[in-house]
C-alpha cells in the first residue's frame, strides 16, 4: 500500500478487507475500484446514503458488510473526528463488523503492526504445515493457529508477510489440487512429509522389499506429549487425500429449504415504457434494505393455491385496488442459493393499466427497466427478471389479443363459394365470368 496519507490508507485497506470477506479477489476488484472512485475518503462514505451504498454493493452478496462499512464511516466522522483507528485493538473495538482477522490485516498492512493474520487461506496453510488434524474451528485450534501466525510473522514487513501467506493459500496450497511441487515451504511441511513417507512405504510393500522386522515408520500425527492432544486428529489418515486431509472441519449443516411466491407487477405508462413495482425489505435481516418484487413466503401447512390468492391480496393491498385472479399469470421457478438457504422463487406476474396504480409510499416505488438495473437489488431479483423476460407472458397475451382483433380475411379474388360453383368444378368460361362480375 503506497498511499502516504495514513487515514486514507487505513480506510482503503478496511474497505478491501471487508469486501474480500467470503468473496474472491477476481469478483471484488471491479467493485473496489468503483467504490474508491466514488468515495475516496471515509468522509465521502459517511456523507453517502445507505441507499447509495446498497446500490454500489448490489450483486456482491452478504449485504450487511456494506451497511457496516457505512455505519463505521459515520462513526469515524461523528465520534472519532474523522480519524481512522490506528491500532489493532482500537480497530477491533471501534469499527462495526471488524473482527480479529480484519483488525490484524488492517493493522499490519496499513500501519506495519507486528501481528499475524489468520483467515481461511492461512488456516489451511498452517494446518497442513504443522499437520494439525483436529477441528480447525475449535477454540483450541484457533488459538494455536494465531499463536503460530504471531510467531512466524516477519517483524520488518508484517503486512507483506501476511499477504504472502494469504496468497500462498489462495494460489498454491489450495483446498483441492494443491501445487505441492511449487510450494516454497514444502521442506517444512509435515503433511507433505507424511505423504512422502507413506508413498515410500507403499512402494516397498509393492516391490516386496519391506523388512517385516523393520519397525513401522513413526506417524507424523502422533503427538509427542502425554495424554490427549487438542490438536491431534480424531479421524484416520486417508491416503487418497494426501495433504488434503488437512484442515479438518465439521460437516456443514444442510441449507434451510424455502419456497417464496413472488410477483412481477408491471404497468405501461404514457410514453410506452414499462415500469415495475418494488418493495423495500426490512432494515434488518437477510438482504436488509434492498428492493424486491412483492413476495410471500410459502408455508407448508397451506396449499400453494391458497397462498397464491394471499399473494394477490398482498399486491392488491399495496396498490390500493382490488385485482382479479385472472390477472395473475404463472411465469416459472427460479432457484437461488444463499450461504444458509436454498431458496426457490415461484414467480407470477401481473400487468396493470395506468389507472390501476395510484399508490406509492416510502417503501414502494415504480422503476423503469433501466432504473431497475441500477437499483439496490439482489442477484436473486435479477434472476427472476431474466426468467420473466424469457417467458414474457404479457407479450404473448397481447399478441393473441391482436390476432383476435385483426382476423385475416380471405381475398375476394380467391373466394369462390359453393353457391357460385354449384358444388362442382367450374368450366373455364364460368371462371372468367365470375372474376369479371367481382370486378
Amino acid at each position: 500500500m503506497t498511499e502516504s496519507d495514513i487515514n486514507i490508507r487505513t480506510y482503503a485497506v478496511w474497505v478491501s478487507e471487508i469486501m474480500l470477506q467470503q468473496t474472491q479477489v477476481a469478483t471484488v476488484i471491479d467493485y473496489y475500484n468503483k467504490w474508491m472512485k466514488r468515495w475516496p475518503t471515509v468522509q465521502d462514505l459517511a456523507a453517502a446514503t445507505l441507499e447509495e451504498v446498497n446500490q454500489m454493493w448490489a450483486g456482491l452478496g452478504y449485504y450487511s458488510r456494506g451497511r457496516r462499512l457505512h455505519e463505521g464511516a459515520q462513526k469515524v466522522v461523528s465520534e472519532l473526528n474523522g480519524q481512522m483507528p490506528q491500532t489493532v485493538n482500537n480497530l477491533l473495538k471501534q469499527l462495526p463488523g471488524v473482527g480479529r482477522y480484519t483488525a490484524a490485516a488492517i493493522g499490519s498492512i496499513a500501519h506495519g503492526q507486528v501481528t499475524g493474520a489468520v483467515d481461511g487461506n492461512v488456516i489451511r496453510v498452517l494446518c497442513r504445515l504443522r499437520a494439525i488434524g483436529a477441528d480447525s474451528t475449535s477454540p483450541a485450534v484457533t488459538e494455536a493457529l494465531w499463536n503460530l501466525a504471531n510467531m512466524l510473522v516477519d517483524p520488518e514487513r508484517p503486512g507483506d508477510f501476511n499477504q504472502a501467506m494469504m496468497e500462498l493459500g489462495a494460489r498454491v496450497c489450495t483446498p483441492k489440487g494443491p501445487l505441492c511441487s511449487q510450494c516454497p515451504v514444502q521442506a517444512h511441511c509435515r503433511s507433505y512429509c507424511k505423504v512422502h513417507a507413506k508413498r515410500e512405504q507403499n512402494s516397498k510393500k509393492l516391490l516386496g522389499k519391506l523388512d517385516r522386522n523393520t519397525p513401522a515408520l513413526p506417524d507424523i500425527e502422533d503427538c509427542m506429549s502425554s495424554g490427549t492432544c487438542s490438536l491431534c486428529p480424531l479421524e484416520p489418515w486417508n491416503d487418497d487425500l494426501g495433504v488434503q486431509n488437512f484442515p479438518r472441519k465439521p460437516a456443514k449443516k444442510p441449507p434451510r429449504v424455502e419456497r417464496t411466491l413472488t410477483c412481477v407487477v408491471s404497468r405501461r405508462v404514457e410514453r410506452g415504457d414499462e415500469e415495475y413495482l418494488l418493495i423495500r425489505r426490512p432494515s434488518k435481516g437477510l438482504l436488509a434494505g434492498l428492493w424486491e418484487f412483492p413476495s410471500f413466503l410459502l408455508e407448508e401447512e397451506n396449499s400453494e393455491m391458497k397462498q397464491k390468492m394471499s399473494l394477490l391480496g398482498e399486491v392488491s393491498r399495496l396498490l390500493g385496488t382490488d385485482l382479479t385472479d385472472d390477472l395473475l399469470q404463472y411465469v416459472g421457478e427460479v432457484v437461488h442459493i444463499f450461504s444458509h438457504i436454498h431458496q426457490t422463487y415461484v414467480v407470477y406476474s401481473v400487468c396493470l393499466k395506468e389507472g390501476d396504480t395510484r399508490m406509492q409510499t416510502e417503501n414502494t416505488q415504480w422503476l423503469t427497466r433501466s432504473a431497475l438495473q441500477e437499483a439496490a437489488v439482489s442477484t436473486g431479483l435479477k434472476k427472476i427478471m431474466k426468467l420473466y423476460d424469457s417467458v414474457d407472458i404479457h407479450k404473448e397475451r397481447n399478441t393473441k389479443d391482436i390476432k383476435k382483433e385483426k382476423k385475416p380475411q380471405a381475398s375476394k379474388k380467391h373466394k369462390l363459394t359453393a353457391a357460385n360453383s354449384g358444388g362442382s368444378q367450374l368450366s373455364l368460361r364460368s371462371f372468367f365470368k365470375s372474376i369479371k362480375e367481382e370486378r
